[in-house]
This record gives C-alpha cells, sequence and structure tokens, in this order.
C-alpha cells in the first residue's frame, strides 16, 4: 500500500501570525503638491468673492483730467478724476480703475470733460492684476459743465439801471412891459433900483 503524502504545516501551534504589510509611504513632494493646489484654489475662491461682493457704492463728479492704459506685466485701465469744491482752489484728486472694455473706450472719448462715474469698491484683492486701486468704474456718463461761481464780497447790491441826465429846460425871457414893440422899456417900467437894458 503506498504511503501518501500529507502536507505538514510549518507553523508551530502557539506562533505570532505575521505582521501585515504597510501600505507605501507617501513622499515628501506629494504632501508639498497638495499643499500649493490647496493654496490656490483657496486663493482662487477668494478673489471670485471679493470681486463679486462689493464693499461700497457711489457716484462722484468732476473733470477727468486722465485716463491710460498701464502695467508691467497686467496692463490695468487707471484714471485720474479733479473734484473741484471751491473756484480758486487746488482741486482733490481721486484715482480709479476700470476692468471693461467698453467703458474705457468711453472714459478715453471723455477726457478733459465734465463726467459723472458710477463705482463700486472692491477692497482686500490679493493682485493688481485687476486694478491699481479698489474703485473700479461700472458706468460714465458726461455731464454740463457747471456755471462759474463768481466770489461775492459780503455785500449784494443789484445793479441799477442807467438814469439819463436830462438838461434843465432854459427860463423863458421875460419881457419887460411898457413897450410893445420890442424896443427898451420905458424908464417908468424899470423896477427901482435896476438900469434899464441897452
Amino acid at each position: 500500500m503506498a504511503a501518501t503524502n500529507t502536507p505538514t504545516s510549518t507553523t508551530t501551534p502557539g506562533a505570532a501570525p505575521p505582521p501585515a504589510q504597510r501600505p507605501p509611504r507617501r513622499s515628501f513632494m506629494f504632501f508639498v503638491w497638495t499643499s500649493l493646489i490647496g493654496a490656490l484654489v483657496l486663493i482662487a475662491l477668494y478673489t471670485l468673492f471679493m470681486l463679486w461682493w462689493s464693499y461700497s457704492e457711489g457716484e462722484r463728479a468732476g473733470v477727468l483730467q486722465k485716463f491710460s492704459k498701464r502695467g508691467w506685466v497686467c496692463k490695468t485701465y487707471e484714471g485720474e478724476l479733479a473734484m473741484y469744491v471751491v473756484g480758486g482752489v487746488a482741486p482733490q484728486i481721486w484715482n480709479f480703475s476700470v476692468r471693461d472694455d467698453v467703458v474705457a473706450e468711453h472714459l478715453f472719448k471723455a477726457v478733459g470733460q465734465q463726467v459723472r462715474l458710477t463705482y463700486s469698491e472692491h477692497p482686500g484683492l490679493p493682485t493688481n492684476c485687476f486694478g491699481e486701486t479698489d474703485y473700479f468704474i461700472d458706468k460714465v456718463e458726461i455731464v454740463n459743465a457747471p456755471a462759474p461761481i463768481a466770489p461775492s464780497s459780503g455785500t449784494s447790491a443789484a445793479p441799477t439801471a442807467p438814469v439819463d441826465r436830462v438838461p434843465p429846460a432854459a427860463a423863458p425871457e421875460q419881457t419887460l412891459p411898457g413897450n410893445p414893440l420890442g424896443g427898451p422899456p420905458s424908464p417908468s417900467a424899470v423896477p427901482q433900483g435896476q438900469a434899464p437894458p441897452t
């Protein structure tokens, strides 16, 4: 009768099982790239939120003194608005930025004119590629320049119309009675104390 070979266990009873294989350790560069991508995503979301949310909105009027497109890397539209408060006093300069090309085209044509600008303020942007200032123009309107105001001295007097001076009427020539023919009057008609005319 042939003998059969039965597999025998190599583990001895009571021995500890072999340790499980550990997953491969992630490299240091994996953590670097993950952190970098996460930071870029957070910055992008923050920038979009700051562009959508505005801190303040309003209007300002003045003379459009300067408007240009400048920048070393990011070219942005920048302008200056001169706001005159009182005649004879230096104007207040207000700097603003423009993101819309259509609005920028209207502003280029309005340089040197009286304009009214509608703006929105977006503070806290992480880069200057959107504009060098926090004020972004949404609408521009050209208005007529106000009439100049003459300085007053404190007393207002209404102008009077010139009065034509009429020379006084000449007194009528007096004729002395006593001579109807127009000759020299008789001595009796001359008042006492007055010599008769010759």
